[in-house]
């Protein structure tokens, strides 16, 4: 081993070599274990969300295969329709071309050419983030076999009557030229106007006044709704209103959509422009009037002299003729949610078109049941409610987009617009009996890219072909995500799987929570503060850390700010901290709530934690170099050595059952107390003072050094779930010397509790000896005691017990407290003048007279309290000034709050010692 702990060293060499040997395939001889990835963008990059679950499902994966079960990760990528088309539209602009200037086949073979040049990112930092996925069995969602499968139930559902084509209003983007997901579209609150319009009234002259954000969709109303309950205009429902402009005739309607108390109480009914419009044209059988073409564009529907204007131009020209005629009553500041395309970030428009639709509910209906009968269990429990709120309300899905790259729909026309469904136009000729003049055209469109997202975890494994690895690994045990995604993929997931092979895809589905940064907020592109986890792995210097956060940012005016902010967040970049502290530091996040702060100090301290495990196997190395245990010969263990076994064998019991609860969090604590705290601040000193003693026996001393290796091997393979480099670099060191036959440590059978291997007794002795020995130590501290004076220790109020353990440990006792001598408090003895620590009821007694100059250390602590009081003075002076109270974080003026209490706790136990170091004679 080196001697300094260097990832860079040893990370990426350890990979190939696992992925090169085959390490990651199913092998184990128990139950099958499975966990499906999250397919990524192949025009994605790892972001600290996919780092973050991508951890929780390596550690799963790992543990479950040193569980030996039969474990596989399947890898997989997502073609990522509208985003990846984009990509490559962009990538054409700059050459001078234009998709709309090629054929079909011609672009899709250039996006082809992309993704196998520039795709796949995503799984190159998967690989540096340790991720032990079957990258044999990488799939891909455009792969043939999965577009077989994506056929086979799109024509299923079709025969079944659940696919159907139908005129629907949807997302539309008008600059991509196609429906879009819920998902897809980003809402955002901006400030606009409230218009309030005049309507006349078709009978008696007067007028009803109608209030609106977008007034240039009057031209698509199709009637007036006020409140059933509103007694303002009881007696007008049922009549009728004109549209200005085109003096068409609409009825006024009553429908409990209307708030009463927004604007005027009556709202225009637009069902060709507006979702919550649409369902009320429906309820009132009310005409879907469409006023924009494809590229929300005023269509030939419209008055002559308005078509051809943008959704902006026809609106100032609406409000025009609105002046004109006298029909505005007013005009407010408002402020609107406006849904934005998030890749081209044009406005949406609500939009009437031809769209291929399933028929949800009948799939819902099982998927509902399956949670409710707890044979799919959500983790944390109250997602389900989020589920069952989505499944209960769920509407009608529109799979179909206007691309051409993605699964293309498996359907023909014939020039009569009769439509044909099947595998490919042959078939179709013959299933339908059509003869070879009849033309067939296929749909242009192809389908949502959650369709065959929808089919992930039985597709990868081979459907519709019975393969053994449906049969093995299908359903699988866990699902990782986010609760974002619940309805979007998670559900469809169980709706699909349920109906294509009448099982549930998985039986659980831990959902993690939301990476935020140090502040709480979101992270992202806009904010200036997103992290790239692979910097935090292998380090970057600021001036490409602020390209990173400003190159390719729409909003321009940002860059200045998030530059700013980059250089004063991180003045010399980013240091290297290593995939294993990285991961602990995710590990240790992965608690039940909904959002995650993101420290760096974090990860500081976890890749201390690094360094304090190779420092450990360093010492155990070195102290171990002539181990050679031979047959028949005696070891003798102390009780330290049995302590320690005993502790190591209730951690190991208490990370199993963390694991099992899915509390990544409590099993990363578990495992950071136990080596931090128990292993190397106690049991390597009580094992360096053991094989330092030339009192101590020889085969206690054999006893020491195999429990040090033995113990170290089983932590190494505890923490090798989440911390897989440094355990494997550490453990390829002290293999030989156990002479184990597996040749890394991802196949070495992972800890179990062994109730014979508790020792109460060992651990109540032990836990004595720390006690001991804290005592000396705080004395040592609160009197500024050098760590290596050898002190007197005066023992008073002892028990048999203490007296017996001090003569038992007593060599022990010396060497790490740094004693010279321990001896009882004689029964005429008065107490001499001392610095006192309490053991239980014995009171440990250091006299202090010959140990320091008391003058000096009287002076250094009267300094000490002048600083201290000077700090108090400052903060107070922070906290009267109400400029700071009132401009300054929460959590900082709290901080300067406990900042004072905690100097004035200080400052009282400085007092406290000078009084103590007063009461000692002088010489």
């Amino acid at each position: 081993m080196e001697k300094r702990y260097q990832p860079s060293n040893i990370e990426q060499r350890h990979y190939q070599r696992w992925e090169e040997n085959n390490y990651f395939e199913p092998q184990g001889n128990g139950n099958p274990f499975c966990i499906v990835i999250p397919p990524p963008n192949i025009t994605g990059t790892l972001h600290m969300g996919h780092a973050f679950q991508d951890t929780i499902m390596d550690t799963l994966t790992r543990y479950h295969r040193m569980m030996g079960d039969n474990t596989l990760w399947q890898p997989g990528m997502d073609h990522a329709g509208i985003a990846t088309q984009m990509v490559v539209e962009r990538l054409l602009n700059s050459e001078g071309l234009s998709r709309l200037d090629m054929e079909r086949d011609e672009f899709i073979e250039r996006v082809w050419e992309w993704k196998n040049q520039s795709g796949g990112t995503i799984a190159k930092q998967l690989r540096r983030m340790g991720a032990s996925l079957d990258w044999k069995r990488d799939c891909f969602t455009m792969d043939p076999k999965l577009n077989d499968a994506v056929t086979e139930v799109f024509i299923s559902l079709y025969e079944e009557g659940l696919i159907y084509r139908g005129k629907r209003l949807v997302n539309w983007d008008p600059i991509l030229h196609t429906a879009l997901s819920d998902l897809e579209v980003l809402v955002t609150e901006e400030a606009g106007h409230l218009w309030h319009l005049r309507y006349p009234l078709a009978n008696d002259g007067g007028y009803l006044i109608v209030a609106t954000t977008r007034p240039e969709t009057c031209l698509g109303d199709s009637a007036i709704a006020v409140h059933p309950n509103d007694e303002r205009y009881q007696k007008l429902i049922g009549e009728h209103a004109v549209v200005p402009i085109i003096n068409r005739k609409i009825p006024i309607i009553a429908d409990e959509y209307v708030d009463p108390e927004f604007g005027s109480g009556c709202v225009k009914i637009t069902p060709a422009h507006d979702f919550n419009d649409y369902e009320v044209g429906v309820r009132h059988n009310l005409p879907l009037i469409n006023i924009f073409n494809d590229n929300a564009e005023l269509n030939e529907t419209t008055p002559k002299e308005l078509q051809g204007l943008s959704r902006e131009k026809a609106r100032e020209a609406i409000i025009e003729k609105f002046k004109v005629l006298n029909l505005i009553d007013e005009i407010k500041e408002h402020h609107s949610n406006i849904p934005r395309g998030d890749r081209s970030e044009s406005i949406i428009e609500p939009y009437l078109t031809d769209q291929w639709y399933v028929n949800i509910k009948p799939l819902a209906e099982p998927a509902i049941k399956a949670v409710k009968e707890k044979e799919i269990r959500f983790i944390p429990e109250d997602w389900s409610k989020t589920y069952f709120e989505w499944m209960e309300n769920i509407q009608d899905w529109c799979i179909s987009r206007q691309l051409w790259w993605g699964h293309r729909i498996p359907a023909w026309y014939d020039e009569e617009k009769n439509i044909f469904v099947g595998r490919n136009e042959s078939e179709i000729r013959k299933k339908y009996k059509l003869n070879e003049n009849t033309k067939l055209t296929q749909d242009n469109d192809v389908l949502d890219t959650w369709f065959s997202s929808a089919l992930w975890p039985f597709s990868t494994q081979g459907w519709p072909n019975k393969t053994e690895s449906l049969e093995t690994f299908y359903p699988g045990q866990v699902l990782v995500t986010g609760f974002d995604i619940i309805f979007f993929w998670v559900a469809r997931m169980i709706m699909m799987g349920i109906k294509f092979t009448g099982k549930v895809p998985f039986h659980e589905v831990y959902i993690h929570g939301l990476i935020r940064d140090q502040n709480g907020q979101k992270m992202s592109k806009s904010k200036g503060n997103v992290l790239d986890p692979i910097d935090l792995i292998d380090g970057t210097n600021l001036e490409d850390l602020i390209k990173k956060r400003t190159v390719g940012l729409m909003q321009d005016h940002m860059k200045p700010e998030i530059k700013k902010n980059t250089i004063k967040q991180f003045p010399n970049g980013i240091e290297s901290y290593g995939a294993d502290a990285l991961r602990f530091t995710f590990a240790s996040l992965a608690t039940t709530g909904r959002d995650i702060r993101f420290d760096l100090g974090r990860i500081e301290g976890y890749k201390n934690f690094c360094n304090k495990i190779w420092n450990a196997a360093h010492f155990v190395l070195l102290n171990t170099n002539d181990l050679e245990i031979k047959e028949q010969e005696v070891i003798q263990y102390s009780v330290a050595d049995k302590w320690i076994i005993s502790s190591l064998n209730k951690a190991t019991k208490s990370i199993h059952e963390h694991f099992s609860n899915y509390r990544f969090d409590l099993a990363a604590q578990c495992l950071h107390e136990f080596i931090w705290h128990e292993y190397c601040d106690w049991y390597l000193e009580l094992a360096k003072a053991t094989l330092q003693s030339d009192a101590t026996d020889n085969k206690i001393k054999l006893g020491a050094k195999y429990t040090l290796i033995k113990s170290l091997e089983s932590i190494l393979r505890l923490l090798h779930p989440i911390m897989p480099f440094i355990t494997e670099e550490i453990w390829l060191n002290l293999r030989s010397k156990l002479a184990l036959k597996e040749e890394t440590i991802m196949l070495r059978p992972y800890p179990e509790y062994c109730p014979t291997k508790d020792d109460f007794e060992a651990e109540k002795e032990i836990t004595w000896i720390k006690q001991f020995i804290a005592g000396i130590r705080q004395i040592r501290g609160e009197m500024n005691i050098s760590p290596g004076k050898k002190l007197p220790v005066i023992l008073q109020n002892t028990s048999n017990s203490d007296q017996k353990l001090a003569n038992e440990h007593l060599d022990l006792l010396k060497r790490i407290g740094r004693i010279d001598n321990i001896r009882p408090l004689e029964l005429k003895e008065n107490e001499p003048i001392s610095s006192t620590a309490m053991h239980g009821k014995m009171k440990l007694l250091i006299p202090l007279a010959d140990l320091i100059d008391i003058d000096d250390e009287i002076a250094r602590l009267t300094k000490q309290i002048t600083h201290t009081h000077n700090e108090v003075t400052k903060s107070t002076a922070k906290l009267d000034n109400k400029n700071f109270i009132n401009n300054a974080p929460s959590e900082i003026v709290s901080k300067e709050y406990q900042r004072i209490d905690e100097n004035k706790l200080l400052i009282k136990d400085l007092e406290n010692q000078i009084d103590k170091l007063q009461k000692i004679p002088n010489k």
